[in-house]
């Protein structure tokens, strides 16, 4: 592509929260698809490492860690500095997303954010029981301020590659499902007629099903945490429980799976750590594959969203939802090193720069299971060649979940008073109209793999051969 489309015009400041690996990638697609003055974009972040880049391109940067002391100081004059509508793009950690979002909301700036956040401390406090520290729990918190407050100023959340992209990937599946099934009733327009679409097709779940092959060029360093995107981020989510959105075609669960007394009830947890979860999935690249169930919003926000009920309110179909991750053979070893020493994490993280990388891709989608021609996965197969080409500062992972910000910040200007929202809330042609040219080839593949292919091998073991589909048979155990 040599003429990149321009999508509109932010006529209020910019304020990005956090220049680590995903806003080093952000940054160059908003410079390339917006107008926007210039002089009133600012980069908050405590760590200056990669100052010298902005410096360099004329960006204002505040070195400040945010808390719940100084964010509202901090943000509301560089919010509305100038006049016009500002714009929070807000991919740090360790800040409270549901508390910035309110923010923009009163003062009427624009948000988006890849991930519900808390303040510091939040994912190792170890005096919080295991379902505090869930990410059940912090989206809990984001559907009460949208009850709390239902309209306003859109405030797009959990808008990267998942959650965020995955939620389009599925709806896609969904319709391409559905004509290779016969289905031919009208696309569905509401939440009630995309989750009796699922219904109807049969999909008895959905695993995010992901393997990243991307390899380094020297090999990791022993003691070192190396990873394709945020370490921050990856152990903060590896060390809260596995949680799963949990549906009603499943008759076992693990002995340690707890459910929550509250809230939507689409999602329960196992008191393990996610990192330390294997589960059995399959992609077109790595095939059947053992992945990491690593709690993710869209776990629970596809599962709640795809939940049909009869007009009494009572829950008559669910899919169960999960990641399925493989990350890159460099963050598996570092996983390795960390559950090896009782959760003891590296003092030293790395994340691999576009030009440390030698080859590989990563391929990220959805793998929709239990219709009637068994299992299907539509997504993403970027490759870091293709990542170098056409967009600069971040390898093939990165730039699946900086193309998913951009177009979440078009779907916001172009829905501006929508309140908040998930992704499964948006337009997802849209929002895959704008992503596509960044994502390499999005494909879609049957397969006729099961949880059960191939087993029991040598030895016996505890499955359910009446449906291979159960979560005991997809659960390592």
């Amino acid at each position: 592509m040599t003429e990149w489309p321009v999508y509109g015009r932010i006529d209020g400041p910019i304020v990005m929260i956090g220049f680590g690996s995903i806003g080093k990638g952000t940054l160059p697609l908003i410079e390339r698809h917006f107008k926007f003055d210039k002089k009133r974009l600012v980069v908050i972040d405590p760590n200056d490492a990669d100052r010298a880049m902005l410096d360099k391109a004329g960006i204002a940067f505040h070195h400040v860690a945010l808390t719940a002391h100084n964010y509202r100081d901090v943000l509301v004059p560089l919010l509305t500095r100038g006049g016009g509508q500002g714009f929070c793009v807000n991919v740090s950690v360790d800040t409270s997303s549901v508390a910035i979002m309110e923010l923009c909301r009163e003062i009427g700036a624009l948000y988006i954010d890849t991930v519900i956040e808390p303040w510091t401390g939040f994912y190792f406090d170890k005096t919080l029981p295991p379902e505090a520290r869930s990410n059940y729990a912090l989206r809990e918190t984001l559907l009460a301020a949208k009850r709390k407050n239902p309209g306003g100023t859109t405030a797009v959340s959990t808008c990267g590659a998942n959650p965020g992209m995955v939620s389009w990937f599925v709806k896609q599946g969904l319709v391409n499902l559905a004509a290779d099934l016969g289905d031919t009733a009208p696309e569905p327009t509401t939440r009630e007629e995309w989750a009796a679409l699922s219904s109807r097709l049969g999909v008895k779940g959905i695993h995010i099903a992901e393997r990243d092959t991307q390899r380094a060029k020297t090999p990791k360093p022993q003691g070192v945490f190396v990873n394709t995107w945020s370490v921050e981020g990856f152990l903060s989510e590896g060390m809260q429980p596995a949680e799963l959105g949990w549906g009603t075609h499943e008759r076992w669960k693990p002995d340690n799976a707890i459910g929550h007394k509250g809230g939507c009830g689409a999602a329960i947890f196992l008191n393990q750590p996610g990192a330390n979860t294997r589960v059995r999935s399959w992609t077109p690249t790595a095939q059947a594959q053992y992945g990491f169930l690593v709690t993710h919003n869209e776990s629970i926000s596809i599962a709640d969203y795809l939940t049909h009920r009869d007009q009494n309110g009572a829950v008559v179909y669910r899919p169960t939802c999960h990641y399925a991750y493989h990350p890159a053979n460099d963050a598996v070893l570092s996983l390795h090193e960390v559950f090896g020493q009782a959760g003891r994490i590296q003092d030293t993280h790395h994340i691999l720069s576009e030009s440390e990388i030698l080859d590989g891709i990563d391929e990220l989608g959805v793998l929709l299971f239990g219709h009637g021609k068994n299992a299907y996965w539509y997504g993403s197969q970027l490759s870091i060649e293709e990542t170098r080409r056409i967009a600069p500062n971040q390898n093939a992972t990165g730039l699946q979940v900086t193309s998913a910000v951009l177009a979440g910040m078009v779907w916001a200007l172009e829905n501006p008073t929508a309140g908040i929202v998930e992704a499964d809330e948006m337009d997802y042609r849209r929002c895959l109209e704008v992503q596509m040219p960044y994502l390499g080839p999005v494909i879609g593949a049957y397969t006729d793999w099961t949880p059960l292919t191939d087993r029991p091998g040598f030895f016996p073991e505890d499955i359910d051969e009446s449906d291979p589909w159960q979560f005991r048979n997809i659960l390592v155990r």
